[in-house]
């Protein structure tokens, strides 16, 4: 005879008056949280005969995954590409400071540095879950130094590497390491470096196209070799052209293998991508847009001088600029800021909005079973947000991590 006991005896949270959501949708149901999960409320009243524990009015919120920023360089004073004593205590500040914005997992990003500061740096990053001590860390994304000279950007041009003979072994030295690391950007137009996208993707390491001159069927080859994003869009590559259309291309190429989908980055932050622009690559492809924040460490503080690995930064506005020139040098724009902007520049629907921040970059890096999407058994990382996107409360394994404060409002 079953009993009437549920299944397990950690109490189950019902999220009521709310529209989730699920399926690409915004539905109105409920949501059932319990011991970090999503449930099943059929499984829940017809197999377990149990019911919630605790009900929370949700006031007409919108409830939707949690944010994952997948390019993220530092923010409020710290800057992943500096090696410094304290590093993990400048993690774990960045990681519990960007909870009010939204995101639940990320990928700190290091910019071309030299071998020192990888081999510094990479053993003091590690995987692990979110929770009231902030977001979760996925595993670094390393954006060079394998990267093209013309297209450097931001980078420091005296630390940019080739490959040599051995280029998976010149990898391996330079960093030190691959056991943190999730995403590498590299040029695909450098020799050699279909041996080291296929090593790298052997390993599971997502490996993305970026500051690179690379032509389009250069950009092909790397994806039939395993490369599966595109950095920042537009950004640091070749512009687009109509008889060789470079890195851009691979939005629209029929070279892509079956089964396969290219995702690409997009920093919507009004600054680094003319809204025409985002809206042309939205069109053109919508599933595969990953929004990110390439945020630095100025991100949440004044304007003035501030770092990005080897470089000194001005900050004027929204603006960032390698001190003395006009080269764009990552943004301060926060990812609730680039879901609305996304939002108004396109015209999409919300959905799509909350999805290019949340179920995108999940599915990049193959973690949508888990995370990115509502789905019954994923892990209950999301937030609540009014009609207007912005941020009301933060949710980590079913637990309130974050909520705007609203006594002075």
């Amino acid at each position: 005879m079953p009993s009437n006991k549920s299944v397990s005896d950690a109490p189950i949270v019902q999220f009521t008056n709310c529209r989730i959501l699920r399926d690409h949708q915004l539905q109105r149901e409920d949501l059932w949280v319990r011991e970090g999960k999503i449930l099943n409320p059929e499984k829940l009243f017809f197999d377990e005969k149990g019911s919630a524990d605790s009900q929370l009015d949700c006031k007409g919120s919108i409830i939707a995954p949690g944010f994952i920023d997948v390019q993220i360089n530092g923010g409020f004073g710290v800057d992943f590409s500096l090696a410094t004593d304290d590093f993990k205590s400048g993690i774990d500040l960045v990681s519990q400071k960007i909870l009010s914005h939204g995101v639940t997992s990320f990928c700190p990003t290091l910019v071309t540095s030299p071998p020192s500061v990888y081999h510094q740096v990479l053993p003091q990053i590690s995987v692990r879950n979110g929770g009231a001590h902030g977001a979760g860390i996925l595993g670094a994304h390393l954006e060079g130094p394998f990267i093209s000279k013309e297209k450097k950007g931001a980078h420091p041009e005296h630390c940019l590497r080739t490959f040599e003979a051995g280029a998976f072994q010149d990898l391996l030295a330079t960093y030190g390491s691959l056991d943190c690391i999730r995403i590498v950007t590299l040029a695909p137009e450098m020799k050699r470096s279909s041996e080291v996208i296929q090593e790298l993707t052997k390993r599971g390491i997502c490996v993305s196209l970026g500051h690179s001159v690379a032509n389009l069927s250069q950009a092909e080859e790397a994806v039939q070799h395993g490369a599966t994003f595109i950095t920042h869009l537009f950004n640091a590559m070749l512009p687009f052209h109509h008889r060789d259309p470079g890195i851009v291309g691979l939005l629209t190429s029929d070279k892509i293998p079956p089964g396969r989908r290219v995702f690409y980055g997009m920093i919507s932050d009004g600054i680094h991508t003319n809204p025409a622009a985002l809206r042309i690559a939205h069109r053109a492809h919508p599933k595969g847009l990953v929004l990110v924040t390439d945020a630095i460490a100025g991100m949440g503080l004044a304007p003035g001088r501030h770092t990005l690995g080897q470089q000194v930064v001005e900050i004027d506005g929204l603006n960032t600029y390698i001190a003395g020139t006009k080269t764009l040098s990552g943004s301060v724009a926060t990812m609730d800021t680039c879901v609305r902007h996304f939002q108004e520049a396109t015209g999409c629907s919300v959905e799509t909005a909350l999805e290019a921040a949340s179920l995108h970059p999940a599915q990049l890096l193959g973690i949508e079973h888990n995370k990115g999407t509502l789905n019954y058994e994923s892990d209950a990382d999301f937030l609540m947000l009014n009609d207007n996107l912005h941020v009301q409360a933060t949710y980590i394994a079913g637990q309130e991590v974050w909520r705007q404060d609203t006594s002075g409002m």
